[in-house]
């Protein structure tokens, strides 16, 4: 769920004043304590030029990259990850999460997971689905092999290449 607040809007403080400044620090805690008393995991607020987003429920900081960003940042989070985990990877491949989003590992709570340890899949099998700012995106495997692991847990937050299986290509 998310909350927009802008200029035309009314803005109180905690005594009640009329408060000018949208993103004073004691401003801030409040909305952080309704976010939680009111399970929210997203608020945008918005003054004027000024933005801040607040989100709850991750473990790690979401970044956004702009449009601009270089072409070069994305290849190295994978190569980051391939080298954390060289001994698991030696024989394998991975599935990685091709932008920041939730993993679902089905398409509804009553169906079967797409893939399953120990099933093979090819280049057009979908793995799992990766939603990104409410558009579900099926993900393909893009390789053909045998599942070997399963990295990510249902409906867990991940990152640009983030691996979220690993894939046995001689199996």
């Amino acid at each position: 769920m998310n909350v927009n607040l802008s200029d035309g809007e009314s803005s109180m403080s905690k005594g009640g004043k009329q408060s000018s400044d949208i993103f004073d620090i004691d401003r801030l805690r409040m909305i952080v304590e309704l976010m939680e008393e009111h399970e929210l995991s997203e608020v945008d607020l918005q003054q004027g030029d000024e933005k801040i987003k607040l989100n709850r429920g991750s473990a790690a900081p979401v970044y956004m990259p702009s449009a601009a960003a270089p072409a070069s940042a994305p290849v190295a989070a994978p190569a980051a990850a391939a080298a954390a985990t060289p001994a698991a990877s030696a024989n394998t491949i991975t599935i990685d999460a091709p932008m920041i989003g939730t993993f679902y590992s089905r398409a509804n709570p009553e169906s079967e997971p797409f893939v399953k340890v120990g099933q093979r899949v090819t280049e057009d099998t979908i793995v799992c689905i990766v939603e990104a700012m409410k558009v579900f995106n099926e993900i393909p495997a893009e390789c053909s092999g045998t599942v070997v692991e399963i990295l990510v847990n249902d409906q867990q937050p991940v990152d640009f290449g983030k691996p979220m299986f690993r894939i046995d290509p001689n199996a």
